[in-house]
């Protein structure tokens, strides 16, 4: 398992962590969850041991091994199987010596060891992972040179999933795969045996491929069982109850300070009145829940123009003479949401640059209504902007003539406060120059607002802010994200680009994410039947299993034993938060109090029982590797 204990970071005198603690159980999936700046991409450099924190530490076996993708991206002449073959160290260490050995010894260790870990299926274990991240046969054995910053960096992926380490982290992977590739690594995830900490903002990625969160918010992390709803859920009860009794606290000081100020002077109260104020000084002090407004965005109120906004006969387009699109016949009506699905490169930034007019038909015909105005947010537009502009000034270049005043009062609805307006944008957070650009892209109230990839930078929260906005918004969008929830709750019409063509999908996500799941699925089995295994190693792996098996009961009995205390302990939390029950009912609440109580010590004891049993099987696990 993996120890978090007492630990204190700061950076540049501000605190990130203050005597922060968590364990995360053997084989556990987590998902790290936070806002943005508050520390999440840090931990894990203080995970990998990139940097020494001030006091308290981290600590996991030692025999693990920590995979983590590399910052930068691979490059040179090595073709991207190879590349993500090497991975494997002890694989490619082995496989070298294996060709120059002479010892019959050494050779059949190395061989034995080779079947071990499965070397000679490696070469399809790790083109279906290429595969499942956009990188067809052909692709895998060109070099990792000729491939965009981007695409190299799903390779640097693809090469810390291959390694199959003990401890996987992973930070916001999604970011550089589109909605078929995040949707694969979902599935990818879900399937994994060991230890996973995932930094992500994808709701429905936190909904499916991990079973705890681990929430960092004011310099602590505490951890939750379940999903993403269920840590909302939960999160959201306890903040309840812990106001409800905030509330009760402080009704009952005001009580006793008003008898204290009353009858402290009278010498027949004077020994009550002091009891009081011992009372008064016992009471450990509940602070009111302080939570950081996001601020909403704010996308315009377009004048209404008659239907259609644009309409195209058999139109193609393409670059520099090459079509990468044609035969479109499409229109989009004011009260459109569509949502463009398809594998990146197949060409869903080059039909929204057509719409945007950043790209001009080859042929056909594209009418536009009168007086349309069109919104446009790329994710290449947060490289372009002027880093050492402020956001005042960079909004004065869109609205030269609005005195200054004005443009802070813009900025501040959108949630730049007085600080932000006048810091260098290159100084920004990515979420912050997105917020930005998202703004720009809306300051002429757009009859269409096209959004490629809007997300990659915003947390979750301002996910929703944005999904609010969106679903307000009167005017048409068309929308290009790999965030599963984003489409699902702002698009209503579904248009796949493939093939060269863009044509409307009849059916919705669920329909799509199974035909995506059925494709990897029907590609897996056909690289199975050619791969083959040994019968040997599945025995091999059997015995092990079985010599484990009963010490991996007793880990899973206690952890269901943890779960089930706390089911019951939210319970008990809920019912106490209900309106009215400490005038209502009290001696119901004196039980419920009790009973809290109880089970706060019942599980303190079963956690105990579980560290225990965790940390035999850990001794066995590492004994056994």
């Amino acid at each position: 398992m993996l120890r978090i204990s007492g630990l204190s970071y700061r950076i540049e005198g501000r605190l990130l962590f203050e005597q922060a603690s968590a364990t995360i159980p053997t084989n556990h999936k987590v998902g790290l969850v936070g806002r943005n700046g508050s520390g999440k991409s840090t931990l894990f450099r203080l995970i990998a041991g990139e940097v020494d924190s001030e006091a308290g530490g981290i600590a996991f076996p030692r025999n693990w091994r920590l995979g983590r993708v590399a910052q930068e991206a691979p490059g040179g002449e090595t073709s991207l199987l190879e590349t993500v073959l090497a991975a494997d160290e002890e694989r490619a260490r082995l496989m070298v010596e294996s060709e120059t050995a002479s010892d019959p010894h050494r050779i059949a260790e190395i061989e034995t060891r080779l079947a071990d870990i499965g070397a000679h299926r490696a070469p399809a274990r790790a083109a279906e992972i290429l595969n499942g991240l956009g990188f067809d046969n052909d692709a895998q054995q060109r070099p990792c040179s000729e491939f965009s910053g981007g695409w190299r960096m799903r390779v640097a992926l693809a090469s810390v999933l291959f390694a199959d380490p003990d401890l996987l982290l992973l930070d916001e992977p999604t970011n550089y795969l589109d909605l078929e590739g995040s949707i694969w690594l979902e599935n990818y995830l879900k399937r994994f045996q060991r230890t996973l900490i995932l930094i992500s903002h994808d709701r429905d990625l936190l909904n499916t491929a991990v079973d705890s969160i681990l929430h960092l918010e004011n310099r602590t992390l505490t951890y939750y069982t379940g999903n993403y709803d269920t840590f909302e859920r939960t999160r959201g009860e306890k903040m309840m109850l812990r106001e409800a009794m905030r509330t009760k606290q402080d009704a009952q000081r005001k009580h006793m300070q008003e008898f204290v100020d009353r009858f402290r002077y009278k010498a027949s109260k004077a020994r009550q009145a002091q009891s009081r104020l011992k009372a008064i000084s016992k009471l450990q002090p509940i602070s009111a829940i302080a939570e950081e407004r996001v601020a909403p965005f704010r996308l315009g109120e377009p004048e209404q123009l008659s239907p259609p906004l644009i309409a195209m006969e058999d139109v193609s387009t393409g670059y520099d003479g090459r079509v990468v699109l044609s035969h479109m016949s499409l229109r989009i009506d004011p009260d459109d949401r569509i949502a463009l699905l398809g594998a990146n490169g197949n060409g869903k930034s080059t039909f929204a640059k057509l719409i945007a007019d950043r790209l001009a038909a080859m042929s056909g015909r594209v009418v536009k209504a009168r007086r349309l105005r069109i919104g446009y947010f790329a994710q290449h537009q947060l490289d372009e902007m002027s880093e050492e502009l402020t956001p005042v000034q960079q909004l004065g270049k869109y609205l030269p003539d609005a005195p200054e005043r004005e443009l802070r009062t813009k900025l501040g609805a959108a949630g730049f406060p007085e600080g932000k307006v006048a810091t260098a944008i290159g100084n920004l957070s990515g979420g912050e120059r997105a917020r930005l650009l998202i703004m720009f892209a809306s300051l002429e109230k757009p009859h269409i607002l096209i959004l490629d990839e809007p997300t990659n930078h915003l947390d979750i929260d301002s996910r929703e802010a944005l999904v609010h906005a969106l679903n307000d918004y009167e005017g048409a969008v068309i929308l290009i994200s790999h965030d599963p929830h984003l489409v699902e709750t702002c698009a209503d019409r579904l248009w796949l680009v493939a093939g060269g063509r863009v044509t409307p999908y009849d059916g919705d996500m669920e329909d799509y994410r199974r035909l995506l799941l059925n494709e990897l699925k029907g590609a897996a089995k056909a690289k199975k039947a050619n791969g083959g295994s040994r019968a040997g190693n599945r025995r091999e792996g059997a015995d092990r299993r079985a010599q484990l098996a009963p010490l991996k009961r007793t880990v899973d009995q206690a952890e269901k034993k943890v779960a089930m205390l706390n089911g019951e302990l939210a319970r008990i939390e809920a019912a106490l938060n209900l309106p009215g029950l400490y005038d209502k009912e009290p001696q119901r609440m004196i039980t419920l109090t009790r009973e809290r109580a109880d089970t706060v010590r019942k599980i303190e004891l079963a956690e105990a029982e579980w560290l225990q049993a965790s940390d035999a099987y850990d001794r066995a696990t590492a004994e056994e590797a």
